[in-house]
């Protein structure tokens, strides 16, 4: 960020913040393709071949880093991974831990495959990085984020909406939304109501 301050002007500083959380809040909003999502364990998680596919066309020349990797004895493998990207025209970097169990045979102690489950920790680990810095598959790993402000068209809609059916219900309305109370988590039900109410007047 420093680089990019240092050689422009505060509106292209705004301008690139703003194309920057443009794009975050797009691939957020993107719907991973069901053939991508796969259940462990009744959860859903996406596999990493489609995140670094995604990574590769809005971040390209990312990368990853391997900080530090330890067995928990023998019940669990930690990996700690360092993620590096460029994000129009802003170096970023941020890290993320993991753990991943050790399996072992049943009814005995000795381990299935040391070497997979060390390669699972990395590859949860990646995946971690991935959808919590750039927003990749945030609908499956539910990080997605829903701005509850009301647009003003939402607001004229629904007072006019109130008032066709009494001045102290579009009071009640506007006192709801002056309030926080009404907003765009709960715009839909509350229109429906509303609407609901207008044909029982009629």
């Amino acid at each position: 960020m420093s680089e990019l301050v240092k050689n422009a002007d505060i509106d292209v500083v705004k301008d690139a913040l703003k194309t920057l959380t443009k794009q975050h809040s797009e691939i957020s909003d993107m719907v991973t393709p069901k053939a991508y999502i796969k259940k462990k364990m009744g959860l859903d998680y996406v596999e990493i071949g489609y995140m670094k596919a995604i990574a590769d066309k809005e971040f390209p020349g990312w990368s990853w880093e391997i900080v530090k990797s330890e067995a928990l004895g023998s019940a669990a493998y930690v990996v700690h991974g360092r993620l590096k990207w460029y994000d129009n025209q802003v170096m970023r970097v941020g890290d993320m831990v993991a753990a991943h169990r050790i399996q072992t045979k049943k009814g005995s102690t000795d381990f299935v495959d040391v070497g997979n489950d060390i390669k699972s920790a990395n590859t949860d680990c990646m995946k971690k990085a991935l959808n919590m810095y750039m927003n990749i598959a945030d609908d499956v790993y539910r990080n997605q984020y829903e701005d509850p402000e009301l647009s003003d068209d939402q607001i004229e809609k629904i007072i006019k909406l109130a008032s066709d059916i009494s001045d102290e219900e579009a009071v009640k309305i506007d006192t709801l939304i002056t309030g926080g109370k009404l907003n765009n988590l709960n715009y839909k039900a509350s229109y429906a109501k509303l609407m609901r109410m207008n044909e029982a007047k009629e």
